[in-house]
């Protein structure tokens, strides 16, 4: 796909990228402990809708409901080369 050619010096550093046709309801990014959640609003752009900052400090908090959605998307997804 020409969107994933952006990604190919991330996957050669040695990330891996995997594809899914998932309806996602949020937009995830995490990294250690804190996660950026950017909700999606109908009739609003993403950039327009509100951002979530979670810290995660605790086993079942809000922060884990999302992880958990990530590595089930994760786990249903196809490897891709790029």
């Amino acid at each position: 796909h020409p969107a994933l050619v952006g990604f190919r010096p991330v996957i050669e550093a040695g990330a891996e990228l995997r594809l899914h046709h998932t309806l996602l309801y949020n937009s995830i990014d995490c990294a250690d402990d804190e996660m950026l959640v950017n909700t999606h609003v109908y009739g609003h752009p993403g950039g327009h809708a509100p951002v979530f900052h979670l810290r995660r400090q605790d086993a079942e908090g809000m922060a884990d409901t999302y992880l958990d959605s990530i590595e089930r998307v994760w786990a249903a997804s196809a490897r891709s080369t790029g």
